[in-house]
């Protein structure tokens, strides 16, 4: 029994998820991050390792095409339709590239989704801006329709084959058995990549008001501003309230919301008072199709907050970290 007994002494000081070493899958130490654990480059398989990279230097190459057409939008006076179409592409690459790198590191399945959903409206507004140029206008951007959408298909076939459809592992690993756990982490996960996605809406609907008039108004500056400012601290609010199972803070973060539909109005307003003013109806089409979406957006994030509110201090917060240390 004196043998024995060192051994049942270090079982017992053992979590008690490792008595039950068959429930978990085998993985390598998660590391922890601002935005919840991830895993080790290393635990990655050489196909995934291999997609990640194509998929951050793809992006960082249309990126860099759309910087040049920026660029010579601004310099040879072109269209002030094409260089908003031009801007809010820019920001939906730059939101693509955090999207796959947290989908991939976290097997997020939510964020996936969200990568290829922004992927789609790259797509449809490279579409949309492309049929209405003229011939000049469609010689200079046709490098960049035909990589967005050569490499918007490419990425979508491969997210939803390599990744979305496979089994999500994470939630297991960060909740274990229980049922209940891995809701709560889909629910958390659903939550935070819909506060980004809002936030890259938001971001989106400021670059619509300023490019709303070829000269920018002092009013239309000062609303660009404030909601610039405004929609970063909503978001870091929100963020923080998801992660840290702050109750406070998610009413706070509610209550945030509310200015963002008079921001709705204010903009949907200023783009219908010019609508029969010139012959194109672009800036008009984008206004109420970011509107309607960031609509959308935020009624699933309340669904998903009022949801995962409930589970507050029920102890996923201190499995997620606790996996991390």
């Amino acid at each position: 029994m004196d043998e024995i007994s060192p051994l049942l002494g270090d079982r017992q000081q053992e979590s008690p998820e490792l008595l039950s070493p068959n429930l978990r899958p085998r993985h390598q130490q998660l590391i922890p991050t601002p935005c919840g654990p991830i895993k080790s480059w290393s635990e990655l398989s050489c196909l995934l390792k291999l997609y990640f990279c194509f998929t951050i230097v793809s992006l960082l190459a249309l990126m860099g095409l759309t910087v040049t057409s920026i660029y010579k939008e601004r310099t040879e006076d072109s269209n002030e339709e094409n260089l908003t179409v031009s801007l809010l592409q820019l920001v939906g690459i730059l939101f693509c590239i955090y999207y796959v790198c947290r989908g991939v590191l976290q097997e997020n399945r939510q964020e996936l989704v969200v990568f290829v959903l922004s992927v789609l409206v790259v797509m449809v507004r490279s579409v949309v801006n492309f049929s209405v140029l003229g011939s000049k206008g469609k010689q200079e951007l046709l490098v960049r329709f035909v990589c967005i959408m050569c490499l918007g298909v490419v990425h979508i076939l491969c997210v939803l084959s390599l990744l979305v459809l496979r089994p999500n592992m994470m939630a297991f690993r960060v909740g274990g058995a229980l049922e209940s756990f891995q809701e709560q982490y889909f629910l958390l996960n659903l939550c935070f990549s819909m506060v980004t996605f809002d936030l890259q809406a938001q971001l989106c609907l400021c670059i619509l008001i300023t490019t709303s008039d070829s000269v920018m108004s002092v009013r239309n500056g000062i609303i660009l501003g404030v909601g610039v400012v405004w929609a970063c601290l909503t978001a870091a609010v929100g963020a923080v309230a998801v992660l840290k199972e702050a109750k406070v803070l998610v009413w706070v973060f509610m209550a945030q919301n509310l200015p963002q539909l008079a921001f709705f109005v204010y903009l949907l307003y200023t783009v219908i008072a010019k609508w029969f003013q010139d012959g194109t109806y672009i800036l008009e089409a984008v206004a109420i199709t970011g509107a309607s979406i960031s609509l959308v957006i935020k009624v699933v994030l309340f669904w998903g907050l009022v949801r995962l509110v409930h589970s507050f201090g029920q102890g996923l917060r201190e499995r997620m970290f606790a996996h991390s240390k």
